[in-house]
């Protein structure tokens, strides 16, 4: 018989559909099997869970890798040291900057809409802020670009801050208090509660680098204090758990340094206070600061109007307290996911409590070993999320990076390559790169529930016990809820429906997937343990409420609604693992696939979640699923992890989980996830490995790598062959028995 074009709510015998094998097969979804010739067909009572539409997977791998754009309009320049700022309702503002071909300095304010992928250059009234490159624009209140500092076409540096109100593009000069900071360019900074915070910097007419650190109130315009923090130019910096982070840029000894800062600002009267206070008490050591000192000017200080030609290059020169608040710093030495800072061109932006490197190309990074890594700020574990040739495509270089507000989609502005342009045609930024980071797993900020989700899985790692009964899920209404799920109705709990899933298959020489599509259940089966076929069982009965699973779960409203034998009898099966259904219901209860002891006791759970929010359409869930299975993948886990993913079509998750599965074939191939996986996974995860791969003893491999392993060490690695030519290749290379080589 054909199989049905649309899915019916449930099949018991007594429906017109005819219930052979092919019927069969369409009810239990893309989880199930067609059951061979002697495989038991539903009887009169059977009921089952019908899945959601099949989605097409063809538009599910079409544009995986983000496609690059071409803009329209008055487009500018590659210019240096602009501003570039995602301002909202998808528009882009640029700002200023140098035009390294005439020389000349701009205060043009341009936008790109992001829809129409359109330029075009804005006319801006009020007080006009002079020409500058290497200032900072920062959005703020959602409508208001706060432009601070930057060098003029004289080489003066500014500390004016200027205001572009985006609603009708008018600027204006605020009247600010307090002492003013040095004038400086190529610094950064961020805004947090109401506070516009400047870090470092070049000035001066040496262009020292400074290491200092000030803030302005943003409700009453007062400068605050000056205090000593990192020593840094062309860096990052963010606000991340009340903490104020800086990556990257340049050093005291114009090294690109690969240490991370950070200052915590929550508990410091002095950072969040009114910044009225000017007292300068505590002093540091100036010998971190002393080749930058020029002992032979003259110290002074210069009067200074905002916005004016006149400038503030320096003040008083005075040394200056440590900044107030815990003060960390921790330096990457090594790592095979490290992302090396001085080659190619980094962008940083920072998403979902995790901070993102864009190594895009450049003339001294060849194009395969771009990347898009990323660091956990709650553990500082680096990871490497997408390989260059899936992110970038070549013959492209990128200038500019900005995030949206919600943290979940970043767009690279660039150009053609100096070879694919002509040496002859102005570059501009003529192209656009939109990276979906939802696609990699990563939750964004906007949502306060996405963000304390991340943050619970992370604290639960360093669990060691867990409270009952909620598990690491904490306070509040998820906590309560918690408590009531799964517990009969004579305790007091008010549940009113059962849920059933697949038990233990019998005979475990079988394949799940397989006793899945031969499962069946009696509605008039009184036992929670009653046997449907020769070698399945049906679950214990799992108590939950009708009320909490029509407001989260809309495919379960939607059946409800029917009013069929589900409504009738209050119960339901779902054919797939008890202990993946009941981490399922779990989270419809409290928003959370935190680690469980009892409910969501490892990844195996997790990754059968995925393949439910798959099949139900549950997108929130779906994307917590791939951010979890993304950054906890191991040993044990990541068999299992890669079949699912390719079950669901996360292609990303896919390729991840394979790339682990080659770099530790040898611990892989004797877990019990990778046994677990049907004979068509298993050749075709076999087929991962190239045709020149081959699988040596982990000794051997120690040898060859200097006893380096990934992963907690494995006994089978594999590495690149170089691509230099035969007679050029070391001594380790012409070794036949050091390690797996893969074309």
């Amino acid at each position: 018989m054909a199989q049905p074009s649309t899915p019916q709510p449930f099949l018991p015998q007594n429906s017109s559909l005819p219930t052979t094998a092919a019927t069969a097969t369409w009810a239990f979804g893309s989880s199930a099997r067609t059951p061979g010739s002697g495989a038991n067909t539903p009887t009169a009572s059977t009921y089952l869970m019908p899945t959601s539409p099949a989605k097409n997977p063809g538009s599910m791998n079409d544009g995986l890798k983000p496609k690059i754009s071409k803009t329209t309009g008055q487009k500018p320049a590659c210019l240096v040291n602009a501003s570039v700022t995602y301002c909202g309702n998808d528009q882009i503002y640029a700002f200023g900057g140098f035009d390294q071909f005439t020389d000349e300095v701009y205060n043009h304010v341009l936008r790109l809409d992001l829809k129409t992928l359109n330029w075009a250059l804005v006319d801006n009234y009020g007080d006009i802020p002079g020409v500058r490159m290497g200032h900072s624009a920062s959005l703020y209140e959602g409508d208001k670009l706060l432009v601070y500092g930057g060098e003029n076409e004289h080489r003066e540096y500014l500390s004016d801050v200027v205001i572009l109100n985006l609603k009708d593009h008018h600027w204006t000069q605020p009247a600010v208090q307090g002492p003013i900071p040095k004038g400086r360019a190529r610094h950064a900074t961020v805004v947090y509660e109401d506070k516009l915070f400047v870090i470092g910097g070049l000035t001066g007419e040496a262009n020292y680098i400074l290491d200092d650190i000030c803030y302005l109130d943003l409700k009453t315009w007062t400068w605050s204090k000056t205090w000593s923090f990192v020593q840094r130019f062309d860096h990052s910096a963010w606000i991340w758990g009340g903490r104020l982070w800086v990556l990257g840029g340049l050093g005291a000894d114009m090294e690109r340094p690969s240490e991370i800062w950070w200052l915590d600002l929550k508990g410091s009267p002095a950072l969040s206070g009114s910044g009225r206070q000017y007292s300068t008490m505590g002093r540091i050591s100036s010998a971190r600061h002393e080749p930058w000192l020029h002992p032979n000017r003259a110290d002074r200080t210069d009067t200074y109007t905002a916005n004016s030609g006149s400038v503030h290059i320096r003040s008083t020169r005075r040394e200056k307290p440590v900044a107030p608040g815990a003060i960390s710093a921790l330096k990457f030495v090594s790592g095979p996911h490290v992302p090396l800072q001085s080659s190619g061109t980094h962008f940083h932006v920072c998403s979902s409590g995790a901070l993102l490197d864009f190594v895009t190309p450049s003339s001294n990074i060849r194009h395969s070993d771009c990347n898009l890594s990323s660091l956990e700020l709650d553990s500082l574990r680096w990871q490497r999320l997408v390989e260059g040739p899936e992110l970038f495509q070549p013959g492209f270089k990128w200038h500019y990076c900005t995030i949206n507000e919600d943290g979940t989609k970043v767009w690279l502005l660039g150009s053609p390559g100096d070879d694919s342009a002509g040496t002859n045609q102005e570059l501009q930024l003529s192209e656009v790169l939109a990276v979906d980071l939802k696609r990699y797993g990563l939750l964004g900020n906007l949502d306060s529930s996405f963000a304390s989700e991340q943050n619970r899985i992370l604290a639960s790692e360093r669990q060691t016990t867990y409270p009952a009964p909620s598990g690491g899920v904490g306070s509040g209404l998820g906590s309560d809820l918690a408590m009531t799920f799964d517990q009969p109705p004579e305790s007091g709990s008010m549940s009113d429906f059962i849920i059933t899933a697949n038990n233990i298959p019998v005979d475990e020489d079988d394949n799940i997937s397989e006793v899945d599509s031969q499962l069946r259940f009696s509605t008039n089966t009184t036992s929670s343990q009653a046997f449907v076929s020769e070698n399945s069982v049906v679950s214990p009965p799992i108590h939950v409420h009708k009320m909490i699973l029509q407001a989260r779960w809309p495919h379960f409203k939607r059946l409800y609604a029917s009013k069929m034998i589900e409504y009738q009898t209050s119960r339901l099966h779902i054919p797939e693992p008890y202990s993946v259904v009941r981490a399922f219901l779990y989270y419809l209860y409290t928003d959370s696939i935190a680690p469980h002891p009892e409910f969501c006791r490892d990844l195996t759970d997790v990754a059968g979640m995925l393949v439910m929010a798959n099949l139900y359409d549950i997108p929130k869930l779906r994307l917590l699923c791939v951010n979890r299975l993304s950054r906890e993948i191991d040993i044990e886990h990541a068999a299992v992890i890669w079949e699912r993913a390719g079950r669901t079509q996360e292609e990303w998750l896919k390729q991840r989980a394979a790339r682990f599965c080659m770099m530790n074939f040898g611990r892989i191939v004797r877990t019990e996830g990778f046994r677990s996986l049907s004979r068509q996974s298993l050749m075709e995860l076999c087929e991962v490995v190239g045709m020149d791969g081959r699988v040596v003893d982990g000794d051997e491999v120690d040898d060859a790598d200097g006893g380096f392993t990934q992963g907690g060490g494995v006994s089978g690695r594999y590495r690149r062959r170089s691509h230099r030519p035969s007679g050029e290749a070391d001594e380790t290379e012409g070794d036949d028995d050091d390690g797996m080589d893969v074309n």
